[in-house]
């Protein structure tokens, strides 16, 4: 039955993350739609995952189909790779370092930055 739950999750993710990548066009060769959908990703699950381990307020099976469906569908880390590949084959090697060490960075900031405001209504006297 998980296995429903990701797939329900997987579609909305995958549409979402479809649509956000023909809205954002590539700069001057940098994939700027996937950089932005996977640090959006970073932060949402960063701060999704905090937020039903601290408060546990989400069934398990809702956790699957938001966590690793929607937003696991949504970001795309094989797009970034191949992404990067391409900016190395296409000569422009700083582009590609400078891709995977924006997402790198940016992404583990996010991804802090989402666990972070979970936990802010704590501080606040906020109570789950």
């Amino acid at each position: 039955m998980n296995v429903l739950f990701v797939m329900i999750g997987g579609f909305f993710g995958a549409i979402g993350r479809y649509l956000a990548g023909e809205w954002v066009q590539p700069v001057h060769e940098f994939p700027l739609g996937t950089l932005l959908i996977n640090l959006i990703g970073c932060f949402f699950l960063g701060w999704f995952l905090t937020f039903v381990n601290r408060y546990k307020r989400v069934k398990p099976e809702i956790t699957l189909m938001i966590g690793t469906g929607v937003i696991g569908s949504f970001t795309t880390f094989s797009t970034f790779s191949v992404e990067t590949v391409h900016l190395f084959q296409g000569g422009h090697a700083f582009l590609a370092v400078l891709y995977v060490l924006v997402s790198t960075l940016f992404g583990l900031l996010l991804a802090d930055a989402g666990r972070r405001w979970a936990l802010s209504g704590e501080k606040e006297g906020v109570k789950g």
